[in-house]
C-alpha cells in the first residue's frame, strides 16, 4: 500500500534525507494538532483544534480520574478500579511528558537541520544507503508504536463496553451509564475519543526519542566508515588526507550538537516515565494476574506492552549510542596513521581523545538512561506483586 512505502528502504537513485524518518511522526503530530499553519485564517481555526486535545486529554482526564474515585469508589469492582488507577496514573505523567514535548518542539526542528548538514556528508551509496534504511526503520518503528498503542486503547474499549461497564469509568456530569444501554455507549464511546487524545499524545512523547537516537546511531555508522577510508586512497596528497581528517571532526561536533539540542527535552520526558513505570507496571500485573477474564487480561497485557515500548527500546539505543562511541574509538585507532605527517597524528590523538567521552543521556539530571537504570526502576513492579501475594490483599479485595 502506498501510505506504508516509507517502511521499505527508498531506492539509492531516489534522494533521501534523515528528517524523512519522521515523516509519520509529524504526521501524528499535524492529526493531534501540533503542526499549526505559518498563516492565514486556517491557521487559527487549527489553533482552536490544537486546544481540543489539550483539553480532554492533559485536563479533563486527571481531574476526571479523581472526581470519578471520589464519587463512585465504593461501585468499583477490583479488576475495574485496577484497569483504572493504571491509566490515571500514566495519564498523569502522559499529560506533563506532552505537554513538555510541545514545548519544546522547536528543538526537534532545529536538530533536524543539524542533521541536514551531516545528510550533505554523505560520501557514496554506501552512507546512502545506511540513511535509507534508517530513514525507513525510523517509519516502521513509529508504525508498531501505534499500532500497539491504538489496539490497547481498542481493545479495553472493546472488552469492558461488551461487558456492561464503560471502560476507564472516568467521571462524566452529564451522562450516567447505568440508565441503560444507549447512556452505557455513549459513555463508552466518549471514554474511548478522551483516551484516544491522551494515548496519541503520549506516543508522541514515546518516540520522538527513539526516531532520533536511531538517526544519531545511523550517522555514527556513516562517521565510522568515513574513519576507516581516512588515508587509504594513494592518489589523494597529505593535505587532503588531513581535510578528511578534519571533516570527520566537525562530523563527529555535529552529532554531539544534535544530542545537545535534544537532551533538555529527553532529560525531562525520560525522567517522568523512570517515576512512573514501576508503579503502573506493577498495578497492571496485579490486575492481569488476580482480577481479569480473558479479554480483560489482554487489554491489560497490552497496557503492559505499551508501558514497557515506552522506555525499553530508547534505553537500548542509548546504550547502543554509549557502544558506538568506543567502537569510534576503536575504528581511529586503527586506521592508517602510522606514516602521517605530525600534524595529521597530533588531531588524531585530539579526535580519539575526545570520542572516548560517551554520549549520555541523564533522566532529570540523576539517572544515566541505560538498560540499568531502566530495569531498576521496573523492578519496583515485582516489589508490588510481592507485597499483594504475601499479604494475600487479592483475596480480600475479591
Amino acid at each position: 500500500m502506498a501510505v506504508f512505502e516509507l517502511i521499505k528502504p527508498a531506492p539509492l537513485t531516489e534522494k533521501v534525507q534523515s528528517r524523512q524518518g519522521n515523516i509519520y511522526l509529524y504526521r501524528a503530530m499535524w492529526l493531534i494538532g501540533w503542526i499549526p499553519p505559518k498563516e492565514g485564517i486556517l491557521r487559527y481555526v487549527y489553533l482552536f483544534w490544537t486546544c481540543v486535545p489539550f483539553a480532554f486529554g492533559v485536563f479533563y482526564l486527571p481531574v476526571g480520574f479523581i472526581i470519578s474515585y471520589v464519587q463512585e469508589f465504593k461501585n468499583f469492582t477490583p479488576g475495574e478500579f485496577l484497569t483504572s488507577l493504571q491509566v490515571c496514573i500514566n495519564v498523569y505523567g502522559a499529560s506533563v511528558k506532552s505537554t513538555i514535548t510541545y514545548l519544546f518542539l522547536w528543538r526537534l526542528r532545529k536538530t533536524e537541520i543539524l542533521l541536514d548538514s551531516l545528510d550533505k556528508r554523505l560520501a557514496n551509496d554506501n552512507d546512502r544507503e545506511r540513511i535509507h534504511n534508517m530513514v525507513a526503520r525510523c517509519n516502521y518503528a513509529f508504525l508498531i508504536y501505534s499500532f500497539i498503542y491504538c489496539g490497547y486503547a481498542g481493545s479495553t474499549f472493546l472488552s469492558y463496553a461488551l461487558s456492561g461497564r464503560p471502560p476507564w469509568s472516568v467521571y462524566n456530569p452529564f451522562i450516567d451509564w447505568r440508565d441503560g444501554m444507549g447512556s452505557l455507549w455513549i459513555q463508552a464511546i466518549f471514554e474511548y475519543i478522551t483516551m484516544s487524545f491522551a494515548v496519541l499524545q503520549d506516543q508522541l512523547s514515546d518516540t520522538y526519542p527513539l526516531m532520533f537516537t536511531i538517526m544519531f546511531r545511523a550517522h555514527m555508522e556513516v562517521l565510522k566508515d568515513h574513519v576507516r577510508s581516512l588515508r587509504m586512497d594513494p592518489e589523494r596528497s597529505e593535505a587532503d588526507n588531513y581535510q578528511d581528517l578534519v571533516n570527520c571532526v566537525l562530523d563527529h561536533k555535529t552529532i554531539l550538537k544534535c544530542c545537545d539540542m535534544i537532551r533538555p527535552m529527553i532529560s525531562r520526558t525520560i525522567f517522568v516515565q523512570f517515576a512512573l513505570i514501576g508503579s503502573v507496571l506493577g498495578l497492571t500485573l496485579v490486575n492481569v494476574f488476580f482480577f481479569s477474564n480473558f479479554w480483560k487480561g489482554v487489554a491489560s497485557l497490552l497496557f503492559v506492552i505499551t508501558i514497557l515500548l515506552q522506555t525499553f527500546p530508547f534505553c537500548y539505543t542509548c546504550n547502543m549510542l554509549i557502544d558506538d562511541a568506543q567502537d569510534l574509538s576503536n575504528e581511529i585507532f586503527q586506521s592508517n596513521w602510522v606514516d602521517a605527517e605530525p600534524r595529521y597524528k597530533a588531531t588524531l590523538v585530539l579526535f580519539m581523545h575526545h570520542v572516548q567521552q560517551p554520549i549520555i543521556f541523564i533522566a532529570g539530571g540523576i539517572f544515566p538512561i541505560s538498560m540499568n537504570s531502566n530495569i531498576s526502576v521496573a523492578k519496583f513492579a515485582f516489589s508490588i506483586i510481592t507485597i499483594v501475594r504475601q499479604m494475600n490483599l487479592a483475596e480480600q479485595f475479591q
